[in-house]
């Protein structure tokens, strides 16, 4: 059974958060034997999550763990709902995300703008 340690490695491996969101860009985690994740990353492979690679001078002699198949669909079904945002701050998450260089009253009026014209 996956702790919530392991879960951890299974998404710092794909480069989610700790919800399991974003975009996978990644797959593999490099640790050497006697870290503090090697043991949790053999045992990851031991349940079928991880694939494990020998190191190389590419690694700097550590292993390369990467998440398979039953890993990724372990990180959908394990990891927790993220928290409920109000809708002030998912208002106000939503212009970092937008990230144009105007300030935040400007973006909240050109949502308001665009939503009376029935674009947002």
């Amino acid at each position: 059974m996956m702790d919530a340690k392991q879960l951890h490695i299974l998404q710092h491996s794909l480069g989610l958060d700790e919800y399991g969101r974003g975009n996978p860009y990644r797959n593999h985690f490099v640790t050497g034997e006697g870290s503090k994740d090697h043991a949790d990353c053999v045992a990851l492979v031991d349940l079928g999550f991880m694939t494990r690679r020998s190191g190389s001078a590419l690694s700097g002699g550590d292993d390369v763990f990467t998440v398979t198949e039953a890993g990724r669909a372990a990180v959908v079904a394990r990891s927790p709902a993220p928290p409920k945002v109000s809708p002030g701050k998912q208002r106000y998450l939503d212009w970092l995300a937008y990230d144009s260089g105007i300030s935040f009253i400007e973006y909240l009026k050109m949502r308001s703008h665009l939503r009376r014209q029935g674009g947002f």
